[in-house]
């Protein structure tokens, strides 16, 4: 059972038409910029097909065609995960997660994520939203044996790169001291993305050169996740690798899905996160949204207010307005989620990220003035995890802060929220609030399963196949053929 203080809720009332007003310039502009609720309550019929449609869809074993790729597995998967665990124990892949993560951590003290998209953006979300922003910066006793962690195989940058191999060799001189041992987690369902194929050649390569090219610790030390089949299971195996030591993406969980299986579960519990608590969350969402009405259902809410407004209103800008620095990444991941799901056929919102109140005195501007073609929901924490820090007194006054002295920092950020939203009610610049309790392992695990089946939903409204990226396979495909084409050698005159 979930109490109401632990949910997750989406507030989207500032989205709507106020109630019939009487005419002037400012109610017509409201009326061509806010959602009618008779329209909502329209779509509700449409709503419900969908809620029996999306889940439904993972039961297809021989589905069409066009319904293909479908990769509906991530729906009840953090319950099949905790279930799984419950009967199997250690022997479950929770357990074997939990096991491989304790040996790693116990082992290094400097861990390179390697994986692009989903691959790496999930992992990265729940690091920055739970660790410390500078919990590389601590000392292992204060890290509490955690490693530090560092994001790679994302790019070709050249001198990003070269400044993570730097850092290895000037901070790792000893392999016997665990201080000094660096390990690596490598990422990609496929197998075959070339950014995150070459990190690990790389850093392959400089770890047999740290460690020596027939020690242990190149199997001991590396960590691989990736699909049933492909290039980098078959490069790992040949390396040494047993399939006991590589951990599986199941082949019905997209990449940009799989945040909920080793992929996101392995690095939350080397960071020393509760990997279970993040099920639980993921696992009480997708029961909200199977179970709960349209009142107490945030899938369907932001599912459905989302699609009016960009369908119907012409609102394809979807800003989501994040009011935590340290849920920046987590922008980012839902940036990759609902471009790469919905950006297809010529349609779908185009996702942005902005960090409050940094952000206000740039994108705020345009928000406010700019183009009506945005919708703005905002990603808000109820309360910090932390206790707030006062403004306090001070001797000398010129700032003229000390009226303000027992206002805190979280009272500021409030007021700048509630201000920032009656100035864009004023203007007829609509807003809603996705409100989380508070920063935990389980109401990420909410946030991120609602946004994800948010996606599918609106995607099947769309009419839109919400799995699969045909677009980003075609740079994919035409990179190699340029590579390979440049390598082949020149015919002589």
């Amino acid at each position: 059972m979930q109490l109401p203080d632990e949910a997750v809720s989406y507030q989207y009332q500032g989205l709507l038409l106020p109630a019939v007003e009487d005419w002037t310039p400012a109610a017509e502009l409201r009326g061509r910029s806010f959602l009618p609720p008779s329209r909502l309550k329209e779509l509700l019929p449409r709503l419900m097909q969908m809620r029996s449609q999306v889940p439904a869809e993972r039961d297809l074993l021989q589905p069409a065609a066009e319904q293909l790729p479908l990769d509906a597995g991530f729906i009840d998967l953090p319950q099949k995960t905790l279930d799984d665990q419950r009967r199997k124990g250690d022997a479950s892949v929770l357990g074997q997660v939990l096991k491989t993560a304790s040996n790693l951590r116990s082992q290094v003290d400097r861990v390179a994520i390697l994986g692009i998209g989903g691959s790496y953006l999930g992992p990265r979300a729940l690091f920055e939203a739970l660790r410390s922003l500078y919990h590389n910066e601590l000392n292992a006793e204060t890290r509490l044996g955690t490693p530090r962690f560092y994001f790679e195989g994302n790019n070709f940058d050249t001198d990003a790169f070269q400044e993570l191999l730097d850092l290895l060799q000037t901070t790792c001189v000893d392999p016997e001291l665990r201080e000094e041992r660096w390990g690596v987690v490598v990422i990609s369902k496929s197998g075959g993305t070339l950014e995150t194929s070459v990190a690990y050649r790389i850093l392959r390569r400089e770890a047999a050169e740290y460690y020596g090219s027939r020690s242990d610790w190149l199997r001991q030390a590396f960590v691989p996740i990736t699909g049933t089949t492909g290039k980098l299971r078959e490069l790992c195996k040949a390396e040494g690798f047993t399939d006991s030591d590589i951990f599986t993406i199941p082949d019905n969980i997209g990449g940009r899905f799989s945040v909920f299986t080793p992929v996101g579960l392995l690095p939350a519990a080397l960071m020393g996160l509760d990997a279970r608590a993040l099920l639980q969350g993921a696992a009480a969402m997708s029961r909200q949204f199977l179970e709960e009405p349209f009142e107490r259902n945030p899938v369907l809410q932001y599912a459905g207010v989302n699609y009016l407004m960009g369908e119907e209103l012409g609102k394809n800008t979807r800003v989501l307005s994040i009011w935590s620095r340290k849920l920046e990444a987590l922008g980012l991941w839902y940036d990759q989620l609902l471009a790469e799901s919905l950006g297809k056929q010529g349609r779908g919102a185009t996702p942005l990220t902005a960090v409050q109140t940094r952000d206000l005195h740039s994108r705020g501007q345009q928000h406010q003035h700019g183009p009506r073609d945005k919708v703005i929901n905002n990603l808000v924490i109820k309360a910090p995890r932390t206790v707030p820090i006062p403004i306090g007194m001070a001797d000398r006054n010129e700032d003229d802060l000390n009226a303000m002295s027992r206002k805190t920092l979280a009272d500021l950020m409030d007021a700048a929220l509630r201000g920032t939203n009656q100035a864009y009610a004023e203007v007829a610049r609509p807003t809603a609030d996705l409100v989380l309790p508070t920063l935990s392992e389980h109401t990420m695990g909410q946030l991120m399963q609602m946004l994800m089946l948010a996606t599918v939903v609106e995607g099947r409204l769309m009419g839109i196949n919400p799995y699969g990226q045909p677009g980003v396979e075609v740079y994919k495909k035409n990179m190699r053929q340029l590579l390979k084409a440049e390598a082949a050698p020149k015919p002589s005159a």
